[in-house]
């Protein structure tokens, strides 16, 4: 029998904060302790004040209270606790490193976008063999708080986790929602200044990310799977029936429209959305339609051939970290 690992990851977003325990070996991973998520907004009021709020900081530490005592009952020869895009705008960072420490035992890594995109594409990736899916591949993680673009795996170059570009625009579910739709529901100005901020920052990321060549967008995160779930007509949310499914763009922007002018207490009629998305999720549907779109104009620009559909994944940034981590341990 081969050498494992067992291994936690927490995955501590802007909006949400998830836990998953995982053996890692020579041919991948299995699940211990399938994700547990829990909706903290971290990063309430963050893009305008640079701090985290305390009430914000209570979440957390409630959250990882729960987390901790889940970590009791299933021990782990290691624990990887990795922040990303609100955690590296708050000057009181330091305030929450020292109290998930205090509960963890594990100091939280705040990782670049960069790192974060590597992570996501891996995460993203680990389970594309099971399918044909032409490469190169774009995965687009699109967080609370930022949005990474990542491009890879083409086919020829192997492995097909291997990233060629990436990217991580300060566009998010929540960023967007607190800068611009603020009304409820958002008025027409709002969402035209959100749409120039958002193209904004997806033309500056395709100066890095050839964005054009991508063959298969797949989508990660809690604003494309719910986006997703709504398109199918899921009544309630499925994570088996999202995972792999493969959506038309022509579905997608119509959801993503609807839901986006939609006001919140309409939105909480569907039981698809999670509670803790309902304010942001119109922000992030807005986002996932640019990047949509001028992604398949790019592919239509570069290859001739217009990209008429996306691969919704279950499988992003916490897979990449529990793997990453527990294939760096195997090998120590």
């Amino acid at each position: 029998m081969g050498k494992a690992v067992t291994v936690a990851g927490v995955d501590c977003g802007t909006n949400s904060i998830r836990l998953k325990v995982v053996r890692v070996d020579e041919h991948g991973m299995t699940e211990i302790v399938p994700r547990v998520l829990r909706v903290i907004r971290l990063g309430q009021d963050v893009d305008k004040t640079h701090r985290f709020a305390d009430e914000a900081l209570e979440r957390a530490y409630t959250a990882a209270r729960e987390f901790a005592g889940i970590l009791a009952d299933h021990p782990v020869d290691g624990i990887r606790f990795v922040a990303t895009s609100a955690t590296r705008d708050a000057e009181n960072r330091e305030e929450f490193e020292d109290g998930i420490e205090r509960i963890l035992g594990v100091r939280p890594e705040v990782i670049p976008g960069t790192e974060e995109a590597d992570l996501s594409f891996l995460g993203a990736t680990s389970v594309v063999n099971r399918g044909d899916l032409p490469a190169p591949y774009l995965v687009v993680d699109l967080g609370g708080g930022s949005t990474e673009l990542v491009l890879g795996g083409d086919g020829v170059n192997k492995p097909a986790t291997r990233v060629e570009a990436a990217f991580s625009m300060n566009i998010g579910s929540v960023r967007m929602t607190e800068r611009h739709l603020r009304t409820d529901p958002p008025t027409q100005e709002e969402i035209d200044e959100a749409v120039a901020d958002i193209d904004e920052h997806i033309d500056e990321a395709f100066r890095t990310v050839p964005a054009g060549r991508t063959r298969t967008i797949i989508g990660v995160s809690g604003t494309v799977t719910t986006m997703t779930a709504l398109a199918m007509g899921l009544k309630e949310y499925d994570h088996t029936a999202v995972d792999g499914h493969r959506m038309s763009l022509a579905d997608a922007y119509a959801i993503d429209d609807r839901f986006l002018r939609m006001t919140r207490a309409e939105r909480r009629e569907y039981k698809t959305i999670h509670p803790g998305r309902i304010d942001v999720v119109g922000g992030g549907a807005l986002v996932w339609n640019r990047v949509l779109a001028k992604v398949s104009e790019a592919a239509k620009r570069t290859h001739g051939e217009t990209i008429d559909s996306y691969i919704a994944s279950e499988h992003g940034l916490l897979d990449g970290i529990v793997l990453d981590y527990g294939r760096r341990l195997l090998a120590a």
